[in-house]
């Protein structure tokens, strides 16, 4: 991001279910200027939804929609044989039910970010990721999605622009990436060296640049930083990224609509 002094920060938020809670969103949404809410596929229920939004607006953090499969059990990571008239019918069920939370509380949708295995499979299948597309075109009045950069890889940022989806690209400092820029996922969290991010942050803020496992530099153009909420020490890790921020000049927004309709980054 050199050059650029504001960037966005955002968590997978609301994907607790029931009595089972997940994440620590009390703590990181008072650190992130966007959440992703669980929608009640893959995690999430009516009250937590809720309840996310609620805490969404006390701390002024803009939601977004956080889309899986429906596998509660499995926290939506399971492959699923799915048509792409059934991803379609999906995400339109899951945005429409976070919409009427956010209107409820006289807020507006700001972004759709696929979760696990759906997220996955949007990488390649180019049938459903049309559908996806078309899903959040159909329910969201301003559509942006959230994805991973470098977001012309996969199939679904494809389909979204095409359509006139706007494409927010996603870097992230608590998860490594392969010499070919690809993200490497954990199946189960473990601690994150806090220094180890510091610096990767910084030379990103410096020279727009990741560095992959075995020390290659990427160049990468991203807006926003994904932070997780459920691994061993994410909190510390958001406190970290938005310490660095500050101590770099970079200020922290989410994205924002402009007047004539597109949309930009908020200023400082």
């Amino acid at each position: 991001m050199s050059g650029r002094r504001t960037i966005d920060i955002n968590c997978d938020c609301g994907e607790s279910f029931g009595n089972w809670p997940m994440g620590a969103d009390d703590e990181i949404m008072p650190l992130i200027t966007t959440a992703n809410v669980a929608c009640g596929f893959h995690g999430g229920d009516p009250q937590v939804m809720r309840k996310t939004v609620a805490l969404a607006a006390e701390n002024g953090v803009a939601v977004g929609a956080h889309p899986g499969l429906p596998d509660l059990a499995g926290f939506g990571r399971r492959k699923m044989d799915i048509t792409p008239d059934d991803a379609y019918a999906m995400v339109v069920y899951q945005v429409g039910a976070l919409t009427a939370f956010l209107g409820a509380r006289g807020m507006t949708l700001h972004h759709v970010k696929p979760h696990g295995a759906l997220y996955g499979m949007l990488h390649d299948q180019e049938e459903v990721a049309a559908a996806v597309a078309d899903a959040i075109r159909d329910t969201c009045p301003e559509p942006l999605l959230y994805w991973p950069a470098p977001v012309a890889m996969h199939a679904l940022p494809r389909a979204a622009r095409k359509r006139g989806i706007e494409v927010v690209g996603e870097v992230y400092f608590d998860l490594g990436y392969s010499d070919e820029a690809k993200l490497i996922v954990e199946r189960k969290k473990t601690a994150k060296d806090l220094d180890d991010v510091a610096r990767r942050l910084r030379r990103f803020i410096a020279e727009g640049v990741v560095e992959s496992l075995s020390g290659k530099a990427i160049p990468l153009e991203a807006e926003t930083i994904c932070v997780h909420g459920d691994g061993p020490n994410s909190v510390d890790i958001a406190r970290t990224v938005n310490a660095v921020l500050a101590e770099e000049g970079v200020t922290t927004a989410a994205w924002q609509a402009r007047t004539d309709g597109g949309r930009q980054r908020a200023s400082a």
